[in-house]
């Protein structure tokens, strides 16, 4: 079952894989995991590639192996590679899981920079970016936001240039245009250093395989084309994979998440709706919910239009979607459950 690789018996330097320090104590061999498909992981080790099995107990526990996971390898004579153990992660970014909603699903480990990718072949819808910020920010990591397909519709480009200036001013903001504009990808470019690691996040159609494939300089991913009618592109992408960019850097490009469930992203909630935070400052009351209370400076905000209402909704949305997650998960807490994906 071992998996064999074109790198396979070849040296690789942990560190441009983001390995830092020394390596750890303990039994197994120390690597990194680039593709989890069906309970066996493809990983990189210091001599080379391999496959190895992620045994069926520890994928029911807290710390199921996913891709960007630094682990620890054993090897059994008639199994062969195992993981033997998932080592401490220093990020995740993670959603609540579609198909359970009291349970976290982890998409990607280690991760350094968040890059939020939009093709401006379609609008953004506000609700969408906030979600995406929200689950980036979350993380811990950085977030960046890159436009692709800038020749495509200026009105449009404009458009949602402007929406990402007001809702998320202090993050960095690419546009690129890579068929027409091949220059316009330096700027992406540089937000890479050896050894980091960046997840891309969109939607399907948006551009990430194509981007990646930039980045890298080869066709590692597969690209497809995007409906008319809609602007919505078929998943090219079907599982996550941590891919090394040959001058420096490594990228996981994910599937477009239909579903983007908030899990426990308090501080990233008022993170994103700083604007809205800093008003309730001024409200009468600290536990003011922004909809009738008397002398809410909120609402005073809305009547003197410095603030769209339904930027107010959707916060009160998301507000109260992360109350019922935290009231489910404590139920299943209670009730004795304690899995995490």
């Amino acid at each position: 079952m071992n998996y064999d690789s074109s790198n396979d018996g070849k040296s690789i330097l942990l560190a441009d894989y983001g390995w830092v320090g020394d390596i750890p104590e303990g039994p197994g061999r120390l690597g990194r995991i680039v593709r989890v498909d069906r309970g066996e992981c493809d990983l990189v080790t210091a001599e080379g590639s391999i496959r190895a099995v992620s045994d069926s107990r520890r994928s029911q526990d807290q710390t199921a192996p996913v891709t960007g996971d630094w682990v620890l390898v054993l090897q059994d004579p008639e199994m062969g590679y195992f993981i033997n153990q998932v080592l401490p992660r220093t990020s995740v970014l993670s959603r609540r899981d579609p198909a359970e909603e009291s349970i976290e699903q982890v998409l990607v480990s280690n991760v350094d920079l968040v890059i939020i990718v939009h093709g401006l072949d379609r609008p953004l819808p506000p609700g969408r970016l906030e979600r995406y910020l929200v689950l980036a920010w979350n993380s811990g990591a950085e977030v960046a936001v890159v436009l692709t397909k800038a020749n495509r519709n200026l009105s449009v480009t404009n458009e949602v240039t402007e929406l990402v200036r007001v809702i998320a001013p202090e993050v960095k903001l690419l546009t690129i245009d890579i068929p027409d504009n091949p220059e316009s990808l330096c700027a992406v470019e540089c937000l890479f250093k050896v050894g980091m690691t960046a997840a891309l996040l969109g939607e399907s159609g948006a551009g990430k395989s194509s981007l990646v494939n930039a980045l890298v300089g080869s066709e590692v991913m597969e690209t497809g084309k995007v409906r008319t009618g809609d602007r919505k592109g078929r998943h090219t992408t079907v599982s996550r994979e941590l891919v090394h960019r040959p001058a420096g850097g490594l990228l996981v490009d994910m599937p477009g998440l239909r579903a983007i469930g908030l899990w426990d992203a308090q501080e990233a909630l008022e993170r994103v709706f700083g604007d809205l935070e800093k008003l309730s400052e001024s409200c009468r009351f600290s536990d003011c919910a922004h909809g009738v209370e008397p002398d809410c400076a909120v609402q005073a905000a809305v009547r003197e239009g410095q603030m769209e209402e339904q930027r107010i909704v959707r916060y009160q949305a998301l507000r109260k979607e992360l109350d019922d997650q935290k009231a489910r998960e404590a139920s299943r807490k209670q009730a004795g459950g304690n899995r995490r994906r």
